[in-house]
């Protein structure tokens, strides 16, 4: 397993996804507040980025805006349909005002 910084802290904006490469992976990480989310950037349901969608900070959700999918930011698991699988979540950490994701 290997962090990958992705930037600084003062680069994401609370409220809003925003899509990262890491490698060879395309991942959508959300701030809410000071906490991180990192999901893989595609809905379960419909190959579609979820860095598209709309994110719900009270609830720390993301919806797929193609066709409505809500996904758990905290774990990736689909909270409506059409979505039955969850998405890929990665771990992260801030240090140092930069933010790092642990790939597998």
């Amino acid at each position: 397993m290997s962090a990958n910084d992705v930037g600084a802290v003062d680069e994401f904006t609370s409220g809003e996804a925003r899509q990262v490469r890491v490698g060879a992976r395309t991942l959508v990480i959300v701030r809410i507040e000071d906490d991180f989310y990192v999901l893989d950037d595609r809905c379960s349901h419909e190959d579609y980025s979820l860095a598209e969608g709309e994110v719900d900070q009270a609830g720390a959700t993301i919806e797929c805006a193609r066709h409505g999918a809500i996904f758990d930011l905290t774990d990736g698991t689909p909270q409506s349909f059409p979505a039955t699988q969850p998405v890929a979540r990665y771990d992260v950490v801030v240090r140092d005002g930069r933010v790092e994701v642990t790939i597998p």
